[in-house]
């Protein structure tokens, strides 16, 4: 199997946990702190206009979007995901898309877009690719922003810590393979960068940061 099988075949998996853990993802304890801190950026960035939210689960951060967003444009690969997400806000500004951010081309551009908690899912070999989906999806003077963690347990580090693929469990006790790339912020400011990004990356509490900007 070469490698771009590989990596459909993990992204496959990747896909295939989230789907399964839908159902107990709320009551999830990540043990992260920062949360107020990201809350505060995304107020502070404010998301007004069209924002189109990428991976967007069961709509955590949907509803505070709404704050500020004229309408949102909420995507993710789980139907299961979605559907909590409906559940949860039933907002008829909020439209929801089930497909795959791999491979999704968007029908429209934003003048803003958000991912909460997505980007350390995207393979490296993926990264740049994904970046190019994000400015095909904004409007000229567009802005991006992000949050993320650098956060794998010990446990979960089944290739080793040099490997960005990790395993975890679902409440059942089912492993699944996922993608959880360790972002460095500095790095990862750089790296935008080098692809065209002015973005600025801030670190919050524990393995918690977030980024914001627009293409340069």
């Amino acid at each position: 199997m070469d490698r771009e099988s590989e990596l459909d075949h993990l992204l496959d998996e990747q896909a295939a946990y989230y789907q399964a853990l839908a159902p107990d993802y709320l009551n999830q304890d990540v043990g992260l702190s920062g949360g107020r801190e990201l809350a505060e950026a995304l107020d502070a960035f404010r998301p007004s206009g069209n924002v189109l939210e990428l991976a967007c689960g069961p709509g955590v951060w949907t509803g505070q979007l709404l704050r500020h967003a004229a309408a949102v444009t909420a995507v993710d690969a789980s139907p299961g995901m979605l559907a909590i997400a409906a559940a949860r806000v039933p907002d008829k500004r909020v439209r929801l898309i089930e497909a795959d951010l791999f491979t999704w081309k968007p029908d429209r551009r934003y003048d803003v877009v958000f991912f909460g908690f997505w980007l350390s899912h995207v393979p490296a070999e993926r990264f740049a690719a994904f970046w190019s989906l994000v400015a095909d999806c904004l409007r000229p003077q567009g802005r991006v922003f992000f949050a993320d963690d650098a956060y794998r347990t010990p446990d979960e580090l089944v290739e080793g810590s040099a490997s960005s693929t990790i395993r975890r469990q679902v409440p059942d006790g089912t492993g699944y393979r996922v993608v959880k790339v360790p972002h460095q912020p500095a790095d990862l400011e750089r790296r935008l960068q080098q692809l065209g990004w002015n973005i600025k990356v801030t670190t919050a509490a524990g393995p918690v940061y977030w980024g914001s900007g627009s293409p340069a």
